[in-house]
């Protein structure tokens, strides 16, 4: 009897040990057929993630094409502006950065005297006059190129207020050339006649018993 109760309970021992090795090999394999999963999910991601940083690379690529783009469209303009204006010595210079993520520009002049070039902030260049054309020339330069294109004419308030007298007929053929140009009329409202006086109309705004009134004063 206590040879069989000895079987017996050894019986049931291995038979409890089989039945607890069969659940975790059952678990075993459902872990294992998770972690393949797992691993099959993240090889995709891998690839995704690889896709998706070269589209990131191309994005930022296009990006600094595009503000190389502008940089240069801008200093062409803006230096051709104040070489009709005020001579060839002067050329804009735009320099880019990157403050943090964030890509930053500063502006300025360069003139040229006598071999020599010196570079300053447009403040700091012969006083207002340099800066109202620069001023005024990145205003043309930011609507003539942006896209899509924005119809309609140019309105300038008191464009080179600062600039003296001297240079205030080249700036007018500046401005005439940028009509010509890009085939869009100009609005000045001005209260310089030498302004008034190279323009193709010029209508003068009066007060007529408290109200506003336009009076066409030249035609061609």
């Amino acid at each position: 009897m206590d040879t069989d109760f000895s079987l017996e309970a050894l019986e049931k021992i291995v038979g409890k040990y089989e039945t607890e090795w069969s659940e975790r090999k059952g678990k075993q394999d459902l872990l294992l057929e998770q972690l393949h999963e797992v691993e099959k999910d993240w090889q995709l991601y891998q690839e995704e993630k690889e896709l998706l940083d070269q589209v990131r690379i191309l994005f930022q690529k296009a990006s600094d094409y595009a503000r190389q783009q502008a940089k240069a469209q801008l200093e062409l303009l803006v230096t051709r502006a104040l070489q009709m204006v005020f001579g060839p010595a002067f050329s804009f210079v735009i320099e880019l950065s990157e403050a943090g993520k964030n890509p930053s520009a500063e502006f300025f002049v360069v003139t040229d005297w006598d071999g020599m070039q010196v570079k300053n902030k447009p403040q700091d260049s012969r006083g207002g006059g340099i800066v109202d054309i620069i001023s005024l020339a990145l205003r043309i330069a930011l609507i003539t190129t942006i896209q899509p294109r924005v119809e309609g004419p140019l309105i300038l308030d008191e464009p080179g207020k600062h600039v003296s007298k001297d240079y205030v007929v080249p700036m007018v053929q500046f401005l005439q050339l940028i009509s010509q140009t890009y085939g869009r009329q100009i609005i000045l409202v001005t209260h310089n006649s030498d302004l008034t006086e190279s323009a193709d109309q010029v209508y003068e705004v009066r007060l007529n018993g408290g109200k506003s009134e336009l009076v066409l004063l030249t035609s061609p």
